[in-house]
């Protein structure tokens, strides 16, 4: 049997408060890009009511709250349902914001893995 390389330590002094860091910067991000998705989507003839507007500035609002609370440990949780809500959002309202939706959710599984990686 091989045996297995010690563990190093990540180097981080604080660990958690980075990954804190990498969510909140993740949540951030996510929250500009949608305020600043609005006016594209009006451009291209996506044709959004006063609801989906509305709808892309409560999310982007609750990114922002989110990452302000990312100390708590159910705002990872709450923090990778905003992609879900974007796909479903995009179904709804206009394809592309399902497609910022996926764009996220795969940024957000890769912010999962190393918080994973480095928490371990």
């Amino acid at each position: 049997m091989s045996e297995q390389p010690p563990r190093r330590p990540s180097g981080l002094r604080n660990p958690a408060a980075a990954i804190r860091g990498v969510g909140a910067g993740t949540l951030a991000a996510e929250g500009l890009v949608l305020l600043l998705a609005i006016v594209p989507l009006r451009v291209l003839g996506a044709n959004l009511t006063g609801l989906a507007i509305g709808f892309v500035v409560v999310l982007a609002l609750v990114c922002f709250v989110l990452a302000g609370l990312m100390r708590r440990s159910w705002a990872w949780i709450a923090g990778a349902a905003v992609p879900v809500l974007l796909v479903v959002g995009g179904f709804v309202f206009h394809p592309s914001l399902a497609a910022i939706g996926v764009v996220f959710a795969l940024v957000w599984i890769y912010a999962l893995y190393v918080r994973a990686s480095v928490l371990r």
